[in-house]
């Protein structure tokens, strides 16, 4: 990995990306996998709360998330049909269970593209408790999660309806949190937490990711039986295949991200680097041919979907042509085009110049 410009440039992104409707063809997708499930709640009847307080976290800080509260009279149709759809993501709609969940709590952000909700349930029996996510539907947003499910090391569980979005929560320490408290701390491997963020590094890249600041990930610490195993996982997927400029796909080249940059060139050379790439690139390569129709769906309907401008789609298709030497891209009409010759630099042996 060379230096990162650390620049205005590379922080210069979309953020108010406009919203893509979701099209006959994508629900037709989304519909043959298992994904569409009808619900008698939509987004829009979660915004009809009564009023709003700031939820500080257990230190005091302002975690930018508001606790809603509704009339008595919409949480009797409210809450039990939040209960449900909870049953419905973790149980396939298994209502045997749900009687013994409570909603516990409904938080609302308005920073962020989808602007969602976090509703908190609540096992009545033992007080554990788990979240779940209620957003617009964003057809970018559905591209990404796909693309997360059929690529990466994780399965990533959502439903969709009508203009509503149900995500799960991906749990782990967000990426500024594990900066802040755990990258330095005395029983923390360097070397793993170094080699996992080139890893994310490749997968963002390859599978045109964007955006990922240390806020829009995830750090999952497992214990190994001599020490412990370290797992990035993105959790914000509404750059998906659209800005132009490569460093964007690039987490290394974020100035959020300086710390796990600077353990890379403190705990890895870079014959290491491209060891590591390389491994990413091989089980991204069995996940494509073992997904292959999948996939290949999925690469269709964006075919058909506008995921970016015009200007942008140009933009990327004549940086990474010059990243990888590859030509190829050039010839690249739209998003898909370049995305299914980004993922095709996996099974194929183009040369590669990943900087």
């Amino acid at each position: 990995m060379s230096s990162p410009p650390f620049s205005s440039e590379t922080d210069a992104i979309s953020h108010k990306k406009p919203l893509l409707p979701v099209q006959d063809f994508l629900l037709k997708y989304l519909s043959d996998h298992n994904r569409v499930v009808h619900f008698d709640i939509h987004y829009r009847d979660l915004l009809h709360f009564e009023y709003a307080r700031p939820l500080y976290d257990r230190n005091g800080v302002d975690t930018l998330w508001e606790t809603v509260q509704y009339k008595p009279s919409d949480l009797t149709e409210i809450y039990p049909e939040l209960t449900r759809i909870y049953a419905d993501l973790r149980t396939e709609g298994d209502t045997r269970f749900h009687h013994h969940l409570r909603v516990d709590r409904v938080d609302f952000c308005t920073f962020g593209n989808t602007k969602p909700f976090r509703v908190r349930i609540v096992n009545k029996f033992n007080d554990n408790y788990d979240y779940f996510y209620i957003k617009i539907a964003d057809a970018s947003r559905i591209y990404g999660l796909e693309l997360e499910h059929i690529l990466s090391p994780n399965r990533i569980n959502y439903m969709f309806y009508a203009d509503t979005l149900i995500e799960e929560h991906i749990p782990g320490i967000p990426g500024d949190a594990f900066v802040q408290n755990y990258i330095h701390h005395a029983g923390a491997n360097p070397v793993r937490i170094a080699k996992e963020f080139v890893k994310f590094n490749e997968r963002c890249m390859l599978r045109l990711l964007g955006d990922m600041r240390a806020y829009n990930f995830v750090v999952d610490i497992t214990p190994d039986f001599d020490d412990v195993q370290y797992r990035i996982r993105a959790i914000d997927f509404d750059q998906q295949c659209y800005e132009g400029r490569k460093s964007v796909y690039m987490p290394y080249t974020f100035k959020e991200n300086r710390a796990f940059l600077e353990l890379v060139r403190s705990c890895l050379n870079e014959t290491t680097i491209s060891q590591y790439q390389r491994e990413e690139q091989a089980m991204m390569a069995m996940r494509v041919k073992t997904s292959e129709h999948r996939l290949h769906l999925l690469e269709k309907c964006a075919l058909q979907d506008q995921l970016s401008t015009p200007s942008k789609t140009k933009q990327l298709r004549e940086e990474l042509a010059k990243h990888y030497h590859y030509p190829a891209f050039l010839a690249c009409n739209n998003m898909a085009d370049i995305l299914t010759n980004s993922l095709g630099i996996l099974l194929t042996k183009a040369p590669k110049n990943i900087k």
